[in-house]
Formats: structure tokens, C-alpha cells, sequence
């Protein structure tokens, strides 16, 4: 990736200490049995408790993960020429990208992005009166061949394992099975092929800085390097998620953290890189459809329990974060906080109000 850029630096406040802390305690929780009083109760626990989990006996095929992965590798082993064929930029949202900020810093990582459904139908505009609807396409390269048949073939599996997720917490919320569904019929769902390279200064990058994910669930595949670190909510501590092998590690958006009313919370979550050893990720994030109304769900709402946040647009609300993947802004990011009573910002409602 070159020199190192002072843009790859994060402020001294937010640098990573090299001396690990393990996450003792993260919840590895067993998915072959059918659904039960003591595994919703186990989902309950990790989603209020950590906002984190690990999955196993999850059923997705170890193939299908195996065969996603070494395509990933042939990809990023390409010169950068060749991957730049396939470059993402503010028309053509999905394929290869090496230049993300996260927090208005560069991370040190190079990626490649494709949805679920093909076409995704998205907001053509994050203004409020554009009722105008866009198509994103993936992009495929030449090289390696095989690549398009194993992200289809994962995104799919991967897909089945998010919906018995979603099923999981519903009923952990006191709600019925099924009641998520709806919401994703027309799904902006995406998987993110990541690749970190050794990096000379782990001290003061990030492959991913400090951040919390926008969207419902993101369901991880992580090789044996590591490099997740987790905000522990008990004490505010970094701490580091050991591979285990063949698990998935777990963990609810912003957007649960809003339909459960804060019964369940997002967690700040980054990434350690490494000096000696490359390291690959595969998140799928799982998102609704880009016309849902976000806000707490009306059996989790009462007298007691008001609603902890005005109601927003998940389209315009994604469309406002893609623009920040492509210039420094002098703000930071939009956030859920800005919805959250009462601490609406006004700019905020003007620019993603309900039409």
C-alpha cells in the first residue's frame, strides 16, 4: 500500500495499545438445536450483555466458506492495476475499494463489495423530496474466474443463517418468529471481501477504526490471523475476539438497537492490524429494505417505555453514509444518536425526514 500516509494515523487518543486484552466472556453459542427456552434465553443474554456472540454448528457448509475465502485471496494477490479495473467510485457503489475512511481515517485495508440481490434497489438520493428509485449492480472481475460463483454461492448460505439469526432475537424480544421479515423482502444486504496487509505501523493505524455498524445484523468470517477488537460494554475496555475456528462471530446494528428500543445495544467494535501477517474478513451485513421506516417496534413501545428515537429512512440514511466513503467530511458521520429523543438535530430531520 505504499508509504505510510500521516492519513493512515489515528489521533493519539484512539491509537491501539499492542498489548492484547482477551475478550473473556464472549458468548459462543450452538445453533443445532432447534430453537428453545435456553437458546433464546442464550441470545437474549450475549445481545443485552455484549452485543456480541459467536455462532457454531451454524449451517453454513465449511465448503462454501472455504471456497469464498481462497477466491478472496487470488483477488487481492492481483496487482493493484488489475483490481482498479473494477473500482467502486460514487456512481458504481459495489467492487474494489482501497481508499475508505472510517471516522475521517483512512484504514488500512483494501476491500471488495457486492449485495445479495442483483439488481439492489436503493433511494437514487439521500434528499428528501427525491422519491426516485436507483439500481446498484455488482461489478465482477475477469480474475479470478471463479470468483462470481463462490460470493453468490456464500452470500446465499450466509443469507439463511441472518434470517434464523433475526428469528432468534425476535423471539428473545418477546415478538413472534417471523416478525423481522417483512422487512427485508427487497433487502440492501452486501458482503465485504476485506484484505489488511502487514502493516509497518499497527501502533498507530487501524485495518478499521472505531465504529458501530449502521445496519440490522453482520454475521463475520474471520480467518486465523485476528485482529476484531470489541468495545466490552462493562467497562469500556478494548478486548480482543479469538478466531475460533469455523464460527461466525455475531453482532446487532444500529438498526436493532432502534427496533428493540435500546433493549439491545450496537457496540463500538475496530480493527488491530498486523506487522508481520496479512489478514482477511468476510462480513455480511444484513439490511432491510431501502423504503423501511426505522424506528422502535409498537410491542416494545409503552407508557413506560416511550420511544427512545424519531423514526428515519433506511435508504436516505444509507445513501448519507456511502457519500462519506468518498470525501473527508468536516463533520462526523450521521449517527442514530441524531434521532434519538430528544435529541433530534433539526439539519438532520430536514435532510432524511419521512415523505
Amino acid at each position: 500500500m505504499g508509504e505510510v500516509d500521516p492519513a493512515y494515523f489515528q489521533q493519539p487518543e484512539h491509537r491501539p495499545k499492542l498489548e492484547i486484552v482477551q475478550a473473556q466472556g464472549i458468548p459462543l453459542i450452538d445453533l443445532s438445536e432447534q430453537p428453545s427456552e435456553t437458546l433464546v434465553e442464550e441470545i437474549r443474554n450475549a445481545c443485552r450483555d455484549w452485543g456480541f456472540f459467536q455462532v457454531v454448528n451454524h449451517g453454513v457448509p465449511l465448503e462454501t466458506r472455504q471456497r469464498i475465502m481462497a477466491a478472496s485471496k487470488e483477488f487481492f494477490a492481483q496487482p493493484l492495476d488489475e483490481k482498479r479495473k473494477v473500482r467502486r467510485d460514487e456512481k458504481r457503489v459495489l467492487g474494489y475499494y482501497d481508499t475508505e475512511h472510517t471516522k475521517n481515517v483512512r484504514d488500512w485495508k483494501e476491500v471488495f463489495d457486492l449485495t445479495v440481490e442483483d439488481p439492489t434497489f436503493v433511494t437514487a438520493s439521500y434528499h428528501p423530496d427525491d422519491q426516485e428509485v436507483d439500481e446498484w449492480h455488482n461489478q465482477w472481475p475477469d480474475f479470478p474466474p471463479h470468483l462470481r460463483g463462490a460470493c453468490e454461492e456464500y452470500a446465499r448460505a450466509v443469507e439463511k443463517l441472518a434470517f434464523k439469526l433475526m428469528e432468534l432475537i425476535a423471539l428473545s424480544l418477546g415478538l413472534r418468529a417471523d416478525r423481522f421479515e417483512d422487512f427485508f423482502k427487497d433487502q440492501t444486504s452486501f458482503v465485504r471481501l476485506n484484505h489488511y496487509p502487514p502493516c509497518p505501523v499497527p501502533h498507530l493505524a487501524l485495518g478499521v477504526g472505531r465504529h458501530k455498524d449502521a445496519g440490522a445484523l453482520t454475521v463475520l468470517a474471520q480467518d486465523d490471523v485476528g485482529g476484531l477488537e470489541v468495545k466490552r460494554k462493562s467497562d469500556g475496555q478494548w478486548v480482543w475476539a479469538s478466531p475460533t475456528p469455523d464460527a461466525y462471530i455475531i453482532n446487532v446494528g444500529d438498526i436493532i438497537q432502534v427496533w428493540s428500543n435500546e433493549a439491545y445495544e450496537s457496540v463500538e467494535h475496530r480493527v488491530m492490524v498486523n506487522s508481520e501477517r496479512e489478514r482477511f474478513s468476510i462480513p455480511f451485513f444484513f439490511n432491510p429494505s431501502h423504503y423501511t421506516v426505522v424506528e422502535p417496534l409498537e410491542e416494545l413501545v409503552s407508557n413506560e417505555s416511550p420511544a427512545k428515537y424519531k423514526a428515519y429512512n433506511w435508504g436516505k440514511f444509507l445513501l448519507t453514509r456511502k457519500a462519506s466513503n468518498f470525501k473527508k467530511l468536516d463533520v462526523e458521520n450521521i449517527q442514530i444518536s441524531h434521532f434519538r429523543v430528544p435529541e433530534l438535530a433539526d439539519a438532520l430531520e430536514g435532510a432524511l425526514k419521512l415523505n
